[in-house]
């Protein structure tokens, strides 16, 4: 499951211990990854995957199943985006007053999916997206968001079924790429 190591001869790898996995310890695995239990009941309801892609494939069907009070639950249960330590005093101040314009406007966290992006361009594109953004009328914000949301839920997904950490590591910024 989540957090194990891989790669030791003969030992199953992180996708085959989610699929054999006991049920509940499947669907608390994936609410790490989408704060929603429906999407969690559907993607372990699923199982066993042959490979990434088609666990992939459950994660995104089942996201775009979600309905707006179950978006909505999810959002809320998102984090911040991190951004780097080393960050100057002034670029958070700028960052908390666009994270409070955004908050105010659409009633829930802002919503970034950052993989890919290198570190050092990390608080650029998040204040770069997060003022464009703030253009959005409610219902586009919403669909933007919806996006970056299922982005996120597949990228956690991935690294806990590669094995490279839990999602709830990766929500909180300490898995492998951010």
């Amino acid at each position: 499951m989540p957090g194990q190591p891989r790669g030791a001869p003969g030992t199953p790898s992180a996708l085959e211990r989610f699929n054999t996995a006991p049920a509940p310890e499947a669907e608390r695995a994936l609410l790490a990854c989408l704060h929603s239990a429906r999407w969690a009941l559907l993607v372990a309801g699923h199982r066993p995957y042959p490979d990434l892609a088609s666990l992939l494939a459950a994660s995104d069907e089942a996201a775009y199943d979600l309905s707006p009070e179950e978006l909505a639950g999810a959002l809320a249960a998102e984090a911040l985006p991190a951004i780097p330590a080393d960050t100057y005093s002034a670029a958070h101040t700028a960052l908390n007053a666009a994270h409070a314009a955004y908050e105010t406007r659409f009633g829930h966290s802002f919503v970034i999916c950052l993989g890919g992006v290198p570190p050092e361009e990390t608080l650029d594109r998040i204040l770069e997206d997060i003022r464009s953004r703030l253009a959005n009328d409610p219902d586009e914000e919403r669909a933007v968001a919806a996006e970056e949301l299922r982005r996120l839920a597949k990228e956690r997904l991935a690294d806990m079924a590669e094995g490279a950490g839990s999602c709830a590591n990766r929500r909180n910024g300490t898995a492998p790429g951010g």
